[in-house]
């Protein structure tokens, strides 16, 4: 027995020095808050005053200390995300996380946003430049005190991955590298193109076009105007191979979203403005949430920004959200005007089909002669073993995206006998240096409505639509980015590269971008709705979300009583009414079966689809939950049959208004599953689905229908992007976070809290963050991140917001110094080294 004693005292001795290793492990890494630092670089001394959520609020004497102080702060808390983004940028996931990111390396580099980059720095106003510079020696100044292991978590667990892993400072390249990733996460119509050829080769022209419907009719555009005829959709021919070389490019496209977390076709965003005669203020009130794929930490972090006198020389005093790794607020206000964003989904991506020379595949042609490819050779380096050698090809059009160049399978779609030597560049407006930086700055220090659009003009990638406010009472909206003017063609399909018809011939100027200002209806709204109609100018692109999120905004707004307030917006924000279902539910519920689930669904969805909360997606609802669960097995039950893996659908409001037609068509041929020998109409479908979807909740949730609950279905798992999908499920449980079981929304309802329907009801993105910003009274703003300020695991502000986020409430958005001191957990001083 005493033995057995000594044994037991000496595991509990162990786990208790493990346990204590660890606190320490996981806290070292934890940002000072009080007290002085000495930072080299310095022109005086600089104010960190964390507020009650752990927001800093930098208060600076110069330009130069403010950004130097936001880099700081910036590693201070979200390093790890930061090095993580730059490796993303710069193609080199391989040093950090081995052989599994070779090929994400290998199609990232022959993007070469880092290239592009170096030339924009040589390019960029020497004015702007500093403050690049000056943001990239703050955070090379927190580095140069720390050891990786006190720079976050991390790197301290990195060397069980990958061994010899050496940090590097940080460069203002890097920084600029940033806002291709995120131009790169917020496209989608590369690969809306390879699945419309893909589908091509599977289904006749007309069913392919059934799958893309032209934007309903009744629904909102951003910039109203005259309706013209929609614009046709040609379908190029295509040469024998071509598909082939689409998939390959589709799959590395794939490859790449899958670590930036982007891509998804229905992601988008909501921004509004109504202006002060609805308001209870008599000023505008002002919100946004923008929506991107889940993740953990967030991918914002909030700050405020303050030069201690404002002065032509430091012009800055503003609050809200920025990228860790860019200097500057993305999306906030100022003392004078507040502004949000939405994604445009503007097409500025197109691909073109290069055709080969068989005995020079390094040659291409293009109008009637072989040109030669411009080469650019790359290693990547890979922790762990040997590093790969690769040579980048480059055609005018662009960089050669595709592995494929000599596989020869039939493509069925095409209407060209040519030679099979192909591949595909791509043409995208993200690839040429850009003033993006420069914008966002301007922006910044924007004191009224012509000094912001003179900002805007600078904002020439990742197009937005922005809505602004100013207290002085204006409300206006600003399409930006550079859209291509293309020769022939609207970029919906890849198109021949060698014949000459299709070359981008110029850029749409700023002047031609739409715009509105003090509108008659006094309110202003975006939720990546077209921004003109279809077939109006200037042309934008024929994927823009199909609106269902925008009709309800516009309807709340339209019908919303007098008083218009920050818990108006935050409410609105919230609406969980689901527009796809009106159209679809009266048929569910019309179906006639033998089956005792049929009668089990229809009996709790039938409640859900009347009354004042009807077709709304609560997280409580049990109608939600049986609904969402049909429609997920009636997308599967009629499209997989038929579409190839890569095409089934994602739900979105695209999906909508497929369905929306087809049920008006009870024998469409859709409807038929090809794989059984019965020939099936919409509603066999629909009861085949209702059943499937009862036999699924009843596994899932019980057996009694009226105990489920949609949230218990829509979980909100943060995953941390590199460490959290290991796959060793200690290591996930240390990033990891999940929210309360009290999420709502759904995929295309203003609260865009979206899920994928082939692989679950899990969410995979959301409001990445909410805003509303009170013209009238500035502090009364409010906000509220997804997860926290913090990018360090277990730091309190790491995810002490999910909650706040799931429910729906905002936290301020403190403004005022009396505000920020109020309760705040810490003032820092940075003071110049000696």
């Amino acid at each position: 027995m005493r033995w057995l004693r000594r044994i037991l005292v000496g595991l509990l001795l162990v786990v208790v020095a493990v346990g204590i290793f660890g606190f320490f492990l996981v806290r070292r890494s934890f940002p000072q808050v009080e007290g002085q630092i000495e930072a080299a670089g310095l022109d005086g001394v600089v104010e960190v005053i964390r507020d009650a959520d752990g927001v800093p609020h930098i208060y600076a004497g110069t330009s130069h200390d403010l950004f130097f102080a936001q880099g700081y702060v910036h590693a201070q808390d979200r390093f790890w995300q930061m090095d993580f983004w730059r490796h993303i940028g710069a193609g080199r996931l391989s040093e950090m996380f081995g052989d599994g990111q070779v090929e994400t390396d290998l199609f990232l580099r022959s993007l070469d946003f880092t290239g592009i980059a170096e030339q924009e720095l040589a390019l960029m106003a020497e004015e702007h430049r500093a403050i690049v510079v000056a943001y990239a020696d703050g955070v090379n100044a927190f580095l140069a005190t720390r050891s990786p292991s006190q720079i976050s978590l991390e790197y301290a667990i990195l060397p069980l991955q990958a061994s010899g892993y050496e940090m590097e400072p940080w460069s203002p390249v890097n920084t600029l590298t940033w806002g291709k990733v995120m131009s790169w996460d917020l496209s989608w119509n590369m690969l809306q193109e390879i699945d419309r050829a893909t589908l091509s080769g599977a289904l006749p022209p007309d069913r392919v076009a059934q799958l893309y419907p032209t934007y309903p009719e009744d629904h909102p555009v951003i910039v109203p105007s005259d309706r013209t005829a929609a614009a046709g959709r040609t379908t190029p021919g295509l040469p024998d191979g071509a598909l082939t070389a689409l998939v390959s490019a589709g799959e590395r496209v794939r490859d790449a979203w899958g670590v930036t977390g982007g891509g998804f076709g229905g992601i988008g965003s909501n921004n509004w403005v109504v202006g002060g005669s609805h308001t209870d203020s008599g000023l505008p009130v002002l919100a946004n949430d923008p929506h991107l794929a889940i993740q953990m930490p967030s991918i914002w972090y909030q700050n405020g920004l303050h030069c201690a006198e404002r002065s032509d020389a430091c012009p800055y005093r503003l609050v809200g959200f920025s990228f860790p790794g860019t200097p500057g607020v993305v999306i906030g206000h100022n003392e004078r005007i507040a502004w949000g964003v939405t994604n445009q989904a503007a097409d500025t991506q197109d691909l073109f089909i290069e055709r080969l020379n068989p005995d020079d595949p390094a040659q291409y042609e293009f109008d009637g002669e072989w040109l030669d490819m411009e080469t650019r050779d790359e290693t990547i380096e890979v922790a762990g073993g040997d590093d790969i050698d690769h040579q980048v090809m480059v055609t005018h059009h662009g960089p050669v995206i595709s592995e494929t160049y000599f596989d020869e399978p039939p493509f069925t779609g095409s209407s060209l006998d040519l030679p099979d030597e192909y591949a595909v560049s791509l043409s995208w407006q993200t690839l040429q240096p850009s003033t993006l930086v420069e914008a966002i700055i301007g922006v910044n220090r924007a004191t009224g409505y012509d000094e912001f659009r003179t900002a805007l003009a600078k904002w020439d990638i990742a197009g937005q639509n922005v809505v602004y406010a100013d207290v002085d009472g204006n409300i206006a909206y600003q399409a930006t980015g550079e859209l291509p003017v293309r020769a022939s063609g609207d970029g919906s399909w890849p198109v021949p590269g060698w014949t000459g018809e299709h070359e981008w011939v110029g850029v749409v100027p700023f002047e031609e971008m739409p715009s509105i200002l003090n509108p008659p209806d006094d309110h202003i709204s975006t939720a990546n709705n077209p921004v003109v109609a279809p077939g109006g100018q200037p042309f934008f692109s024929v994927d823009a979300n199909y609106g269902y999120r925008a009709a309800r905004i516009e309807e709340m707004l339209a019908n919303a009583p007098a008083g218009f307030s920050v818990a108006s917006a935050q409410e609105l924000q919230m609406d969980g009414a689901d527009g796809g279902a009106p159209n679809l539910m009266p048929h569910l519920l019309a179906v006639r079966s033998d089956d005792e689930s049929v009668d089990a669904m229809q009996g709790v969805m039938e409640p859900w689809s009347t009354g004042p909360g009807a077709y709304v997606a609560n997280p409580d609802s049990p109608g939600c939950a049986a609904y969402q669960a049909t429609w997920s097995h009636l997308l599967r039950l009629t499209f997989q049959d038929e579409l190839p893996e890569d095409s089934w659908p994602d739900g979105g409001s695209r999906w909508f208004t497929v369905v929306a037609a087809l049920v008006d068509s009870p024998d469409d041929p859709f409807w038929d599953d090809v794989r059984t020998e019965v020939v099936e109409n919409r509603d066999i479908i629909l009861e085949q689905a209702m059943i499937a979807a009862h036999h699924e909740l009843s596994g899932l949730l019980g057996d009694d229908p009226s105990s489920w609950r949609w949230a218990d279905l829509h979980v909100a798992s943060f995953e941390n992007l590199t460490f959290g999908q290991s796959g060793i499920a200690p290591i996930e449980w240390l990033f990891n976070r999940t929210a309360p079981a009290r999420v709502g929304g759904s995929d295309d309802i203003v609260n865009a809290v979206g899920f994928h329907p082939p692989d679950g009801y899990g969410v995979d993105w959301l409001p990445s963050m909410r805003m509303v910003i009170d013209l009238a009274d500035l502090p009364a703003s409010t906000s509220v991140n997804s997860t926290g300020q913090s990018g360090h695991a277990f730091h309190r502000h790491y995810d002490d917001m999910l909650a706040s986020w799931a429910d729906g409430t905002h936290h301020p958005l403190r403004w005022d110094r009396e505000q920020v001191e109020d309760g705040s957990e810490g003032n820092l001083a940075l003071i110049p080294a000696p």
